[in-house]
């Protein structure tokens, strides 16, 4: 409990009398002695007037502590030669060693003072470490007290009554501090009596910001915490209000809380309690848990949201915040928010989800808060959560300003069989509407390593699951191995070793006719036979082609002496082959039903853009692919494109995919093109992905917007899907 500054007054002249007295006691004088003999008071003064009871009462300083360094040490400097008079080798060690001691202490102080505007965090951390140390080393008690107790050794230890009597009055006003003590008592026993505490306010109303954010100057030197509540007065005869306290600002030289006004009703007991406490207090603003206990204040606000969930409470709705994207200031300065996370806001009565699109460190809210007042978080709005549709659902209005943004707590993901990720360490997970994955076609785009093919085998074993056939013109010639308990290896090597062997005689079939020529006729007749046997087989779903394993003819043109030019069949024109075949066998029925999925790996090869065609042909066949992806729709036929080549990709294919994984994407055409469908926000974030990580997108989804999500392992969709 603090003194006042009267009483302090009081408790001085009462020491100071003392040591006249033990002066005049012990030299006969009233006066000051010698130096070196009158060393003890010079530094029993200056412990009082600089130390514990006038210019440093509560704590000392970096400023104190240099000051009161370098006055000991100007103090000892003027008995150098007094100490070097004694020739005692203990004497002139004990003196050097405090006059280092006091120099550290000066040179800490001053680096304290230096560094305490820094902006780093490393700057920050020395700057607190300064500061603890020198307020610790530098403590008044301790500064002359040293130099006290070298006095007293040094030049009165000869004299026994002189040396006992000074070490005394020096136990009775250091450690012990016996008028202080008394002076506690005293207070005590008043305010016991009294029944009434009067309690300091700490700091005083600034501004309020409407709706319930208030704005506080410091006035008082009390701990305030996050999440602490204070208790707060508008006017002498107004009842007790409340505020939580979310951060504190350093600004303009000037230290500013802010707090958001809560509702809160305590129970009589300790209404009692605070209004008695702060009967004979002005207006005040004070904690709360310096009155009542823990336990009333947690009773008092059991119903309080914001309360009740203040561990995750990390910011509050800002200007700016419009249907789709959430701009929020943080609050909190120890954590790192992390692009993906998930924030719940309130909207009406409705806890809405966001998606965290812009990642900042500790480092960088410090940085901002310290600059600005202020560090900002942008998210997109995700929707509300729909348990039994396990989907969520689009809320069409936004939060109200200075509304509560509460941080989803990290979850481990549950086993869903259905689910092809999860929002970043939630347990919300992404489901796919597999039949629209087919027929709006969908495309999974990404650099090379980050997932993609993962993903492709994924989505096409969740089609063989539902029933839909699969073609896979793969050149990385994986998916056999991958899907093997859905590809009979053998049987489909003979049917492919048919195909095969139809390619290679075309190179001596040259034709007046050139549709006639070649191998073209006959490969093309005998893939539609094994198709139409894939088709119609119940037992067989999943037929895999290499395009680049056929050696197919045809005849370039007339021929001339009797003689053509041949030209083999790039992957390009193998591709419009199969995939004109797949749309003839589909188109026998209009159906909204997926029938059949053609799934185009290292689709840069396949379908290639009509400047990245790598023969004359390639455009044609691109343009011919694309025309029977195009119809394919309604016969139930689409496709899954999968690439890490965007710009090489013929946008007429791409244009039609209305789902969409975008996975780590650097060049600027991919981006571009992603651009048009996840927005700016979500563009932005493509260059930093990590792996298994996407944003999603498209009329397949389980949400209606873009989401990132954090794409399944291959082992755990394995474990829950393989019958």
């Amino acid at each position: 409990m603090k003194l006042s500054q009267t009483t302090r007054l009081v408790i001085i002249l009462l020491y100071a009398a003392l040591m006249i007295a033990v002066c005049r006691f012990l030299f006969g004088t009233w006066l000051p002695p010698t130096a070196e003999k009158g060393l003890w008071l010079y530094a029993s003064f200056a412990h009082l007037l600089l130390g514990t009871l006038l210019l440093s009462p509560y704590f000392t300083k970096p400023v104190g502590a240099v000051s009161d360094a370098a006055i000991a040490a100007l103090v000892l400097l003027e008995v150098t030669g007094a100490v070097w008079g004694l020739h005692e080798a203990w004497a002139i060690w004990a003196w050097r060693s405090i006059c280092w001691y006091y120099l550290a202490v000066i040179l800490i102080g001053s680096l304290a003072m230096l560094l305490r505007n820094s902006q780093s965090i490393r700057g920050k951390q020395i700057a607190q470490t300064t500061y603890v140390l020198s307020t610790h080393l530098g403590d008044a008690p301790l500064i002359f007290s040293l130099l006290f107790l070298f006095a007293l050794v040094a030049f009165h230890l000869e004299n026994r009554r002189e040396f006992l009597t000074l070490a005394a009055m020096w136990v009775v006003i250091v450690p012990l501090g016996v008028l202080e003590n008394l002076a506690h008592l005293a207070k005590d026993i008043k305010e016991t009596w009294i029944k009434s505490v009067r309690y300091e306010t700490i700091c005083e109303t600034y501004a309020r910001k409407e709706p319930n954010l208030l704005l506080f100057r410091r006035t008082g030197e009390g701990l305030l915490t996050f999440g602490q509540v204070l208790a707060m007065k508008h006017s002498l005869r107004d009842a007790f209000h409340y505020a939580m306290v979310l951060d504190e600002l350093h600004l303009a030289e000037e230290r500013w809380i802010r707090c958001l006004e809560i509702d809160g009703q305590l129970v009589a007991a300790a209404q009692e309690t605070l209004h008695r406490a702060t009967a004979k207090s002005p207006v005040p603003v004070l904690p709360l848990s310096a009155v009542i206990s823990q336990s009333d204040i947690d009773l008092a606000f059991q119903q309080c949201r914001v309360y009740t969930r203040r561990a995750d409470l990390i910011g509050l709705v800002a200007p700016d915040t419009n249907i789709a994207t959430l701009q929020f200031e943080l609050t909190r300065a120890d954590l790192d928010i992390g692009e993906g996370q998930l924030v719940e806001v309130l909207i009406g009565t409705k806890p809405v989800l966001y998606q965290i699109i812009n990642g900042l460190t500790q480092e960088e809210i410090l940085t901002q808060k310290n600059t600005y007042g202020f560090a900002r978080g942008t998210a997109k709005k995700i929707g509300t959560w729909n348990d039994n549709l396990q989907r969520f659902e689009h809320v069409r209005w936004i939060p109200k300003l200075n509304e509560p943004v509460l941080l989803q707590q990290a979850q481990q993901p549950p086993a869903i069989a259905a689910a092809v990720g999860f929002f970043p360490n939630t347990s919300y997970p992404l489901t796919v509407n597999v039949d629209q994955l087919v027929t709006h076609n969908t495309a999974i785009l990404g650099i090379l390593g980050a997932g993609k093919t993962f993903l492709a085998l994924e989505l096409v074993e969740r089609m063989l699951l539902r029933g839909i056939k699969v073609i896979a013109l793969d050149l990385t010639n994986q998916y056999a191995s991958e899907l093997a308990p859905y590809y009979d290896a053998a049987a489909e090597q003979a049917k492919t070793d048919a195909l095969k062997a139809t390619g290679p005689p075309g190179k001596a079939n040259m034709r007046p006719n050139v549709a006639e020529a070649g191998s073209v006729q006959v490969f093309q007749a005998l893939l539609k036979l094994q198709l139409t046997a894939f088709m119609n087989d119940q037992d067989s779903r999943l037929r895999i082609y290499n395009p680049t394993a056929f050696e197919i003819w045809r005849q370039d043109g007339k021929l001339f002496s009797g003689v053509g030019s041949m030209a083999q069949l790039t992957p390009a024109e193998i591709t419009k082959i199969v995939t004109e075949v797949a749309l003839d066998l589909c188109s026998t029925n209009i159906t909204d039903q997926a029938k059949l999925c053609l799934v185009y790996e290292e689709a840069h090869s396949l379908i290639p853009e009509w400047n990245a065609v790598a023969a004359a042909g390639d455009k044609e066949a691109t343009n011919g692919t694309a025309k029977a992806i195009l119809q394919g729709r309604k016969y139930g036929l689409g496709c899954l494109v999968v690439t890490q080549r965007t710009a090489n990709v013929t946008k007429t294919i791409l244009n039609q995919c209305n789902t969409v994984f975008a996975l780590r994407v650097f060049d600027s055409t991919g981006m571009e093109f992603l651009r048009n469908y996840i927005g700016d926000d979500y563009a932005g974030v493509l260059s930093t992905l990590e792996d298994r990580h996407a944003v999603a997108f498209g009329r397949a989804s389980s949400c209606s917007d873009p989401v990132l999500i954090r794409l399944n392992d291959r082992n755990k969709f394995l474990l829950l899907n393989r019958p």
